[in-house]
C-alpha cells in the first residue's frame, strides 16, 4: 500500500511555497535562456549590407531605436533598448551623424554612438577666391546651417580645408576662417624681413593677394613676390592685371573676357597701372604660401616677368631682357596659332598687357 502523505506535506502553505519555488526556478532557467539568446542576437551581425550614414537626432533611447530601425541599421528595436540598458549606455549615447559599417551588430551600433565619433564633413576653399566667392560656397553647402550675418572684409579669410559636423553653423565656419587668418598673419608679421616695404599686416595681406592672383606655380611665388617688392622699393607702379580686374568687377573675381586696352588706363582705386604703390586693400583671400612669400620674397633684382608659354613665367632684371622674353612668347604664340589643330585659348594663357609682363 502507498505511504500516506503527512498532514504537513498537505499543508496549503507548503504546497503554495513549493509551487512558488518551482515557478521561480523555471523563471530563472527561462530568463537565463532568454538572456543567452538575446545576447547572441544583440552581438550578431546586423542587416546592413553596406556602410550607411544616419543622422540620429536627440531623443530618448526608444526614439533612437526607432530611427535606427527605420534606417535599416537594426531589426529589433526592443532588443536594442534592452541591450543598451544592460550595457548602462543610455546616458552615454551621443547623438549626431554616424557611419555604421556593413553588418554592424547592435552592440557595435551602441559602441559607435558611445564613442561620439560623428561623421566629419569638409569644406575646401581654394586660394585666391574673393570673399564674395567664398560666401557663395558657404551658403550653398547643404550640411551647414544658419545664415551669414555679415560679409567679411576682403582678405580676412584663410583658404584651407575645414572639417565640421552636421549642424555646424555657417557663422561658426566663417569665424574659424577669420581666426585662422588672423593668427597666421600675426605670426608672419612678427617674423617679416626688416626691410620689407609694407607698413602694416593689412598691407602684407594686400601684397600677398596680388602674388596669389599672379601665379599658380608654387616655385614661382617668392620670385613674383620679389618683383613686386623690388618695384615698391623703386617707387615703380606694380602694374598687375588682377588689380585691373578687381577694380572693374570687385568681389565677383572674374572678368570673363580679356582686359580691354581702354581698361588698362581706366582709373579705379585698385588699378595699379594708374595708382602708386599698393591698392587700398586685398583683391582676394591669399593662401598660406602666398602670405609666406610676401614676408620672405626671393633675394633678386628682377623687375619684370612674362608668361613663358608653358604655364610659368620668364623673369628679367631689366627692360631689355624682358623685351626679349616677350618677343619669344609672341613667336611661340604665332607658332601655336598656325598649327591646324591649335586651340590657343587652352594652350597659352591670355596676353597680359602690363609692364611686368610685356612692354
Amino acid at each position: 500500500m502507498p505511504t500516506r502523505r503527512s498532514e504537513k506535506a498537505r499543508n496549503p502553505f507548503v504546497v503554495a511555497g513549493s509551487l512558488l519555488l518551482t515557478l521561480l526556478f523555471l523563471g530563472m532557467v527561462g530568463g537565463g535562456i532568454a538572456f543567452i539568446v538575446g545576447k547572441e542576437r544583440f552581438e550578431a551581425p546586423g542587416p546592413l549590407t553596406e556602410d550607411r550614414i544616419v543622422n540620429v537626432p536627440r531623443g530618448g533611447i526608444r526614439d533612437t531605436a526607432a530611427v535606427l530601425a527605420r534606417e535599416g541599421v537594426i531589426e529589433e528595436p526592443w532588443l536594442f533598448v534592452a541591450g543598451s540598458l544592460l550595457m548602462k549606455a543610455r546616458d552615454d549615447i551621443r547623438y549626431g551623424e554616424y557611419r555604421f559599417r556593413a553588418g554592424a551588430s547592435m552592440q557595435d551600433v551602441v559602441e559607435t554612438m558611445m564613442s561620439g565619433k560623428v561623421v566629419q564633413h569638409t569644406l575646401t576653399i581654394a586660394e585666391g577666391l574673393t570673399t564674395e566667392q567664398i560666401m557663395a560656397r558657404i551658403v550653398e553647402d547643404p550640411v551647414l546651417v544658419g545664415s551669414v550675418e555679415e560679409m567679411p572684409a576682403e582678405g580676412t579669410l584663410l583658404p584651407e580645408t575645414y572639417s565640421f559636423t552636421r549642424g555646424t553653423t555657417r557663422q561658426a565656419i566663417i569665424k574659424r576662417m577669420r581666426d585662422a587668418q588672423s593668427r597666421l598673419v600675426q605670426e608672419l608679421w612678427e617674423r617679416r624681413k626688416s626691410d620689407l616695404p609694407v607698413s602694416s599686416p593689412e598691407e602684407l595681406v594686400t601684397l600677398a593677394s596680388i602674388i596669389e592672383k599672379e601665379t599658380g606655380k608654387p616655385q614661382e611665388r617668392t620670385r613674383v613676390a620679389a618683383v613686386f617688392v623690388n618695384r615698391l622699393r623703386q617707387k615703380m607702379r606694380l602694374q598687375s592685371d588682377p588689380t585691373i580686374i578687381y577694380g572693374l568687377v570687385g568681389g565677383k573675381g572674374s572678368l570673363g573676357r580679356p582686359i580691354l586696352a581702354s581698361e588698362i588706363k581706366q582709373r579705379t582705386p585698385y588699378n595699379t597701372y594708374v595708382i602708386e604703390g599698393l591698392p587700398p586693400g586685398p583683391i582676394a583671400n591669399p593662401g598660406r604660401a602666398s602670405l609666406e612669400a610676401a614676408v620672405n620674397p626671393a633675394r633678386t633684382r628682377e623687375l619684370y616677368f612674362v608668361a613663358d608659354g608653358t604655364g610659368g613665367h620668364a623673369f628679367s632684371e631689366n627692360y631689355e631682357q624682358h623685351r626679349a622674353h616677350v618677343q619669344k612668347l609672341r613667336a611661340l604664340e604665332r607658332e601655336v596659332s598656325a598649327r591646324p589643330d591649335a586651340v590657343p585659348a587652352e594652350v597659352l594663357p591670355p596676353e597680359k598687357p602690363d609692364s611686368t609682363t610685356k612692354p
